[in-house]
């Protein structure tokens, strides 16, 4: 093995404190929301602050990372919706619960979303584009097949997700009003809809 292989792996101690630090993080954010601070999570994982930045950056940063395994789930929905609807308007109108679900996987996940999508320079920019790409597929067969509006883009798609995110996120504890504004959403961008 060369050096420049071995410098390029990283340490057992040093991926140790990343999982754990990403445990810490799931279960802080998870419990706490969005509101947990870079230097709350280290504390709660016992490490220093130079610890955790050395690993995650910025909050971003370790938002994309949690994502990634968050993302797992939803490219596994994407799957299964593309392995088992053939009414490419219901495959749609599914693929929109999972992207909501998704969205809300964590209490202000919606706002850091936001937040990427306007910037090109956020770790979670590449995450946000892939599943508007993934958006783009679905719409476009519902399109094709005459039952989504030809105006429409994954993107709107996804932005209309994400702003019901938010809004869920952002309410009283009335399960109603996620219900109605989601259900609107995956209404409204049918072609059969007045």
């Amino acid at each position: 093995m060369t050096n420049s292989a071995t410098q390029r792996r990283p340490r057992k101690d040093a991926q140790q404190n990343r999982t754990h630090i990403l445990q810490v993080a799931r279960e802080a954010l998870t419990s706490a929301g969005g509101d947990v601070s870079m230097d709350g999570i280290a504390k709660q994982a016992g490490v220093g602050s130079g610890t955790l930045y050395r690993h995650f950056p910025n909050k971003d940063a370790l938002l994309a990372a949690l994502l990634d395994a968050h993302h797992e789930g939803l490219d596994q929905r994407r799957a299964r919706i593309e392995a088992e609807v053939s009414d490419a308007g219901q495959a749609l109108h599914q693929w929109i619960d999972a992207l909501g679900d998704w969205m809300l996987g964590y209490d202000g996940l919606s706002d850091s979303l936001r937040a990427a999508w306007s910037r090109t320079n956020s770790p979670l920019t590449p995450t946000c584009q892939n599943v508007v790409d993934t958006t783009e597929v679905f719409l476009r067969a519902a399109q094709d097949a005459g039952l989504a509006k030809s105006m429409l883009t994954g993107r709107d798609i996804f932005l209309g997700a994400l702003a019901v995110a938010w809004a869920t996120g952002a309410t009283t504890p009335d399960e109603a009003t996620g219900t109605r504004l989601r259900g609107m959403l995956k209404s409204g961008w049918s072609s059969t809809t007045a």
